[in-house]
């Protein structure tokens, strides 16, 4: 049986935070549900704002709410009516203050869960679903990703038979804990059932330990450092010994051969008298 945990849940406190940044011993199931609810309600609303997260702040009576967009002007509509109706609309469940701030999201590419929504819309168009994958890669990967994993399960086709397939371009380690990995998830409602779509991001490595901002900023996760393999392994010889440290070495390791093979044999039936 595999052990699988989410991406991000594995690197809270590392270099990733949480959504929701609050404490509230006695209020605290009422407080979480106030969240799911509120997250759920904006995603339906604005379905095709191409929201990839919803983060609240909640300061006493006050209510901070920040949604990363990659399309704001849905979000805010014409001269901020739309964000008022969803300020007033969100905030008539509760007795608290709720204030709305949008951040737009620049690189859609790099987002895991807009990657995840994209692929979902184009199974839903009746597109090939491979190429609908192979699509997304490329696009992630022009865009500066290191690496991209799209999983895909569920009647691929119209099937009888589930099945899961995945497709993957340059490396996405899910172990090494400093690496920056942005996760997906999103479903595809077809007629002939729903279909599963997990997405992988990999954008580089959080060199040192990073103070981890706060919540609604534009780097609220943990910055991606572009790392190169050779400049993080050391090589085996410096550059003053250069190459000749390593021709030292070589007649060394000649003789020690010499001496498991033995003595050479020589032809004396061939020698002049």
């Amino acid at each position: 049986v595999g052990q699988k945990t989410h991406p991000r849940g594995l690197r809270l406190g590392i270099i990733e935070t949480w959504d929701s940044q609050w404490y509230n011993e006695k209020e605290y199931t009422q407080w979480l549900h106030e969240d799911l609810k509120i997250q759920s309600f904006i995603k339906e609303r604005l379905s095709r704002a191409g929201i990839s997260r919803i983060e609240i702040e909640r300061v006493g009576d006050r209510c901070n709410i920040h949604i990363h967009t990659a399309r704001p002007g849905i979000v805010i509509g014409r001269r901020g009516v739309e964000a008022e109706k969803l300020q007033t609309d969100s905030g008539s469940s509760g007795e608290r203050t709720i204030r709305i701030n949008v951040t737009e999201i620049k690189r859609p590419e790099l987002d895991a869960q807009l990657v995840a929504e994209a692929v979902a819309q184009q199974i839903l168009r009746r597109s090939n679903f491979r190429q609908a994958m192979k699509k997304s890669i490329i696009a992630s990967m022009k865009a500066g990703a290191q690496g991209v994993k799209i999983s895909i399960g569920g009647r691929l086709g119209g099937a009888e038979m589930a099945r899961s397939e995945s497709n993957m371009e340059g490396r996405v380690p899910l172990h090494t804990l400093r690496a920056n990995i942005d996760y997906g998830f999103a479903e595809a409602d077809t007629t002939y059932g729903k279909i599963g779509i997990k997405t992988w991001i990999f954008k580089g490595e959080v060199i040192g330990r990073p103070e981890l901002p706060g919540i609604g900023s534009p780097s609220s996760r943990a910055t991606q450092v572009p790392t190169d393999s050779s400049q993080r392994r050391p090589s085996r010889f410096s550059e003053e010994e250069g190459s000749g440290a390593r021709s030292a070495g070589r007649p060394r390791r000649r003789r020690d051969q010499d001496r498991r093979r033995g003595p050479r044999r020589t032809n004396h039936g061939n020698t002049e008298s």
